[in-house]
Order: structure tokens, then C-alpha cells, then sequence
């Protein structure tokens, strides 16, 4: 089985399967929070510039942990049908639900950023990376979320996936990278040594080392 030592060494073996982006006008954006040590390899290795992107799950009212959906930046909104049919949800639980994790999105955000605005992805070949990726909700908010921003071309980049779901965001994304796939996949977690919570000072912190910085050449650089 495919382990990485934490999200880091995920990062830099993941940011050497992209190699090929080196040098090329590239924005990567890191799925908060465990995304963003991910995203900061990566960042670092393309020479591109590092932002977050904030997504939250629509947890079902009292079973938190079955997921309506995902909103994303700008309420770029996913819903999950085989949830929501199924159960009958109504579309008022639906909408409350996604306008309190909508304020937590951008609660969120400006408490990363430090009231910075979202880099501008207009035009842009736009690079999503997370941890891994199992249902594929709130990945799938955050490219609707980055088209809506205008970005010319999406490709998201994860160290280890669910088949399927890396499988089926070939229909959201231009390019999807899964480095593994295996097919039993329950958790993103085994896969990793150490997998334990990335806190909000390692964001921020990461984010700020991130910021492309220019060199005496006049050419950016990302620490």
C-alpha cells in the first residue's frame, strides 16, 4: 500500500508527478486545511503562486456526518442526490444549511488571508490540490467555484483517491491527477504516517510563505 510519511512528503511527490508544469503560468490552490501542506509543495516546486480554497461540507441536521453537499468560495454549491432523493430533504433544510456554511466560508477566508482577496484565476490554468480524495463533494465545489472565477483550465491534483471518485471529476476538471488509486479505499488516513489535524496558524503560515516574492531578476518566487 502507498503511505507518505504526512502531507508534506505527499506534496513533494506529488509536485514531482506535476513536473511538467515547471516555469508555466500556473496558480495552485489548496483545499482547507489539510490541502494546504499539500498545496505549498506543489506551490513551491512550480514556482507558482499559493492560495486557499475554503469548502465546506452540508452536513444532514442531526447526521452531521452524512453530506448533503459542499459550498465553496462565491457559494459555489454541490449537492449530493444520493442523499438528498432518497431521504426527502426539503429545500428549505437545504438552503439553511448552505447559507450558515456559506458565512463559515468566508469567515474562514478572511481569517486566513488576512483580509487578502482570492488571487485573481481569470485566464488562468488553475492547480486544486487536497490530501486525498473519497466522496469527491467538496472537490467538486471548489472547481465550480474556480470556473465561476473564470480560470481557463482546471487540474486537480490529490496523492491518493478512490477510484471512482477520481474517475468521475474527469467530468468537472480538465485533468485530474491521482497518484494512487487503490481499490480498497475507506479513509484517506491509512494512507498517511502521521495524518493528524492542520491547524489554522500552519495555514496562515504557509499561505504567507507562499506569496510569491520577486527576485533580483524581476522573475517571482515562491519560498
Amino acid at each position: 500500500m502507498v503511505r507518505f510519511r504526512d502531507r508534506r512528503d505527499a506534496g513533494r511527490r506529488l509536485a514531482a508527478a506535476l513536473r511538467s508544469e515547471v516555469g508555466r503560468d500556473v496558480i495552485v490552490l489548496g483545499l482547507a486545511r489539510g490541502g494546504i501542506p499539500v498545496a505549498y509543495e506543489v506551490a513551491r516546486k512550480l514556482r507558482a503562486p499559493l492560495d486557499v480554497l475554503v469548502v465546506r461540507k452540508l452536513g444532514l441536521p442531526g447526521q452531521e456526518e452524512l453530506a448533503m453537499g459542499a459550498i465553496g468560495p462565491g457559494g459555489a454549491l454541490v449537492l449530493n442526490d444520493q442523499i438528498i432523493r432518497p431521504l426527502q430533504v426539503p429545500k428549505a433544510v437545504i438552503d439553511r444549511v448552505a447559507e450558515r456554511e456559506k458565512r463559515e466560508v468566508e469567515r474562514r477566508e478572511r481569517a486566513y488571508r488576512g483580509g487578502r482577496p482570492l488571487l485573481d484565476v481569470r485566464g488562468r490554468h488553475v492547480v486544486v490540490v487536497d490530501d486525498g480524495l473519497a466522496t469527491g463533494a467538496s472537490v467538486r465545489a471548489a472547481i465550480a467555484s474556480v470556473r465561476q472565477q473564470g480560470a481557463r483550465r482546471i487540474t486537480v491534483a490529490v496523492p491518493v483517491g478512490s477510484p471512482e471518485s477520481c474517475e468521475d471529476l474527469l467530468a468537472d476538471a480538465d485533468d485530474v491527477l491521482c497518484m494512487a488509486t487503490p481499490e480498497s479505499f475507506f479513509a484517506i488516513g491509512p494512507f498517511y504516517e502521521d495524518f493528524s489535524p492542520t491547524s489554522d496558524e500552519e495555514v496562515r503560515d504557509l499561505l504567507t510563505r507562499g506569496q510569491p516574492r520577486p527576485s533580483h531578476g524581476g522573475v517571482t518566487r515562491t519560498p
